[in-house]
């Protein structure tokens, strides 16, 4: 079994969505002070344990959001049902498509053709652009990229898919593009109509050997009432 790592790692100055809050790590207590806070250094025990303090917007790095994201009566992260993030993975290539590009539900029907594949119920998804190929030191990478169309979006998941995701900083295309367009985060708004949870800034998706035929492993931390959260994203190859 190979496990591959398909999450960013979070730190201070990281590329982030527009307009986001910057994660903040820092270190608020050392071991000294706890050693002095707790008493444990007049008993020779002077070297304990440290805290950090970790501040950040809940869709930093890669995340994955929760209906409640767009849609005020969705439900919050929580509430996404595990079975959604543990099933079998689907990688669907289109590297070839330039930036800007909308992903529309006959470019998806030609990838699944390509590789010979149907869809099955819980399937996740994974919208491979290789816009994070070199997301630390691309000044651009928030805003090159393909994205996702609404209706690309529905044909997923009425053909049983429940989880998405991509390997950008968006689900859509990106803002300037939207501005040319005057359509505003389209596939976001499907979430308006139909339950389902997407993950953004993925990496390392041309590191899985195969386009299926492997596990996802795409767990959110439990936090309540929020619209998104950070996952450790993992593909699982025999």
């Amino acid at each position: 079994m190979k496990m591959i790592d398909l999450s960013m790692e979070i730190y201070r100055g990281m590329p982030i969505y527009p307009d986001l809050p910057g994660p903040s790590l820092t270190v608020d207590e050392d071991w000294d002070t706890v050693a002095r806070r707790t008493g444990s250094i007049n008993y020779g025990a002077p070297v304990v344990t440290n805290h950090c303090v970790i501040f950040m917007s809940d869709h930093t790095g890669t995340h994955i959001d929760s209906p409640w994201h767009n849609n005020p009566k969705g439900f919050t992260t929580e509430r996404i049902p595990l079975e959604w993030c543990f099933s079998g993975g689907v990688v669907l290539d289109f590297t070839d498509k330039e930036s800007g590009y909308e992903i529309m539900a006959a470019d998806i029907q030609a990838a699944l053709r390509k590789i010979n594949y149907r869809l099955k119920p819980l399937d996740i998804v994974l919208i491979r652009t290789d816009a994070s190929r070199n997301w630390e030191t691309d000044p651009d990478y928030t805003k090159n990229q393909p994205g996702m169309s609404a209706e690309a979006t529905h044909y997923l998941i009425d053909n049983g898919v429940r989880v998405m995701g991509i390997d950008a900083s968006g689900w859509d295309v990106p803002i300037w593009k939207m501005h040319q367009t005057r359509r505003y985060w389209e596939a976001h708004r499907v979430m308006l109509e139909k339950d389902y949870c997407h993950i953004e800034n993925m990496i390392n998706l041309h590191l899985i050997p195969k386009p299926f035929g492997f596990k996802l492993s795409v767990l959110p931390i439990k936090f309540r009432g929020v619209s998104g959260s950070p996952i450790r994203a993992v593909a699982i190859v025999d």
